[in-house]
């Protein structure tokens, strides 16, 4: 049975419920990890660094950036290359903005601690990079999203690569997922 077919039998709550589960493990992976793969469960400390200058032009001016290229291609590509069938509309689209809000928000603080804090840190930006995109499991049977997705994760682990900061990423992460969450609930 296909992802989307499972996720419509879902009732609202079981899919908040399966959508919190699934990212809780992100996160609990990506301590169990960390206790691993790092000397000290204080090394995440040092991934962290209040620079408002990397969270607004690398956080928030590309997030706002690769939101224009993705609505940019909404309206220029065919419909069915951007299928990826119909989940995001599942997820987003009959929720209040306030759930839309927090999900986007947990998604991109338990991705990047486990993508790029764990993972990028230890094992690299190009290994990260392709597993994050391969993760995202829904889009590996389509070209130009799988495409897309993989394009993205190498320039979410570029910023996280050029500013040494873990907040940045998660910056990114959260206002790309936020900003396109609100335009599915929002459309028409």
């Amino acid at each position: 049975m296909k992802q989307s077919e499972l996720i419509k039998q879902l009732s609202n709550k079981e899919l908040r419920i399966q959508l919190f589960f699934s990212q809780g493990l992100l996160l609990l992976a990506a301590f169990v990890l960390s206790f691993f793969l790092f000397d000290s469960f204080f090394d995440w400390f040092h991934l962290f660094r209040w620079d408002i200058q990397d969270m607004m032009t690398f956080g928030l001016l590309s997030a706002i950036l690769v939101v224009l290229i993705e609505l940019a291609a909404m309206y220029i590509l065919p419909e069915e290359w951007q299928d990826d069938g119909g989940i995001n509309e599942l997820i987003f689209q009959h929720q209040p903005i306030s759930f839309i809000f927090i999900f986007t928000l947990t998604v991109a603080i338990c991705e990047e601690f486990l993508f790029r804090g764990v993972i990028q840190t230890t094992f690299g930006y190009v290994f990260a990079s392709i597993l994050f995109a391969v993760v995202h499991i829904r889009y590996l049977k389509k070209p130009l999203l799988f495409i897309a997705v993989l394009l993205l994760s190498f320039y979410i682990g570029w910023v996280y690569e050029h500013t040494a900061n873990l907040i940045v990423p998660i910056i990114m992460h959260f206002f790309i997922d936020f900003l396109l969450g609100l335009v599915i609930r929002l459309k028409k």
